[in-house]
């Protein structure tokens, strides 16, 4: 039997993949293996090595030994649509289609290699407990690297029964609001129930994936959003919040209400990966303040007609949000540097031009102008 009747067509809703996001520009992508003979499938989980493929004939596990590279940016993640052998023991992925969009963090290797958490995502849901302190800079952290990712970010403050008071929440959401321009924020509490209509709405199209740190509530949102409890759930602790991995691999979850959910682990680091567009996207009030600086290369410090420091001085824009910016900007600039010679040598002299503008001001407001 052809693999044509066997799954149908990709514009019929009856196709087996089609739940877990097959559309006509996959089939086209996977035309060339399809004449191969091997069958299309989504990745739902990887691990050491091996992947569990959702595929038109079932679930499958495939070895991923023939797409193993030296760059850690190609493997195989949760996500990815790929070509897998039509039968045999061990079956294999043969190949990747080209992703659409993908979840990067940098390691904590001294190479600063990036790790791909998810593919081909539409939305990055941030989950983010009120059960402690918000942690603002954080949160700009999950956005900048979702905004590079190409998924639309979300903001999903979770556990919001613990905070009763309507204005304390509302203060909260307003402060996550200002710290993530033009990306929704959302209240939940799963415990009530309260909040989940408008999320599982949101993620019942294309494919979302749960990001957030230990004990923010992501596998009690993932069971209240598929409808039935397929992650294990551990209580946080009292003193800070934070609980232990209760999802420890990426998995990838159909809904009921249509649309695909990857969970992920907690993550206790969010290393920033080639990620200026999504900095710059986390901070547009800054860039658009920027434009309007005396020098296009300004680093809003002691620059004179500075409108970034202006701004910070008239209360248009708050200092933390200044300092967020510059931290992420420096992080990012020094992640880059350490593969890339020209841009290392840039930053020298860039370091350098602004340390003799920064001099030559201090001297001039002196009254020793050079």
């Amino acid at each position: 039997m052809s693999f044509s009747s066997l799954a149908g067509s990709s514009s019929s809703p009856s196709h087996p993949l089609v739940p877990y996001g097959w559309d006509a520009d996959w089939e086209a992508e996977f035309a060339p293996y399809a004449e191969q003979g091997l069958l299309p499938g989504r990745v739902v989980r990887v691990d050491r090595g091996q992947c569990d493929v959702v595929t038109p004939v079932g679930t499958v596990r495939a070895d991923t030994e023939f797409v193993v590279p030296r760059d850690p940016m190609k493997v195989v993640c949760t996500g990815d649509w790929v070509a897998v052998d039509p039968g045999g023991d061990p079956r294999y992925v043969r190949a990747y289609l080209p992703r659409r969009t993908a979840f990067v963090r940098s390691t904590s290797s001294k190479r600063s290699d990036g790790q791909i958490l998810a593919a081909n995502v539409d939305h990055a849901v941030v989950a983010v407990s009120l059960a402690v302190d918000l942690d603002l800079g954080r949160i700009e952290r999950f956005l900048a690297l979702a905004w590079e990712s190409g998924a639309q970010p979300v903001v999903v403050l979770t556990k919001a029964d613990l905070v009763p008071d309507p204005v304390t929440l509302g203060h909260l959401v307003q402060d996550v609001e200002t710290s993530a321009p033009g990306v929704p924020v959302l209240t939940v509490s799963a415990l009530h129930g309260e909040g989940l209509d408008v999320l599982v709405a949101l993620v019942g199209s294309g494919t979302s994936v749960l990001l957030g740190q230990s004990g923010a509530g992501k596998s009690t949102l993932a069971n209240a959003v598929v409808g039935v409890d397929v992650m294990d759930v551990q209580a946080a602790r009292d003193v800070d919040g934070k609980g232990r991995h209760t999802t420890t691999t990426r998995n990838l979850l159909a809904l009921p209400s249509g649309g695909v959910l990857i969970d992920t682990p907690g993550l206790r680091g969010v290393g920033l990966y080639d990620a200026e567009s999504g900095v710059g996207q986390v901070f547009s009030e800054i860039e658009e303040l920027a434009e309007r600086c005396r020098f296009h290369d300004c680093a809003h410090e002691s620059e004179p007609d500075c409108a970034v420091r202006s701004a910070v001085e008239n209360g248009e824009l708050a200092e933390r949000r200044l300092e967020s910016y510059r931290k992420l900007v420096r992080e990012n600039q020094w992640i880059v540097a350490k593969t890339d010679a020209r841009v290392r040598a840039e930053l020298r002299r860039d370091w350098k031009r602004k340390g003799a503008a920064g001099r030559a001001a201090m001297e001039f407001k002196r009254g020793r102008p050079q």
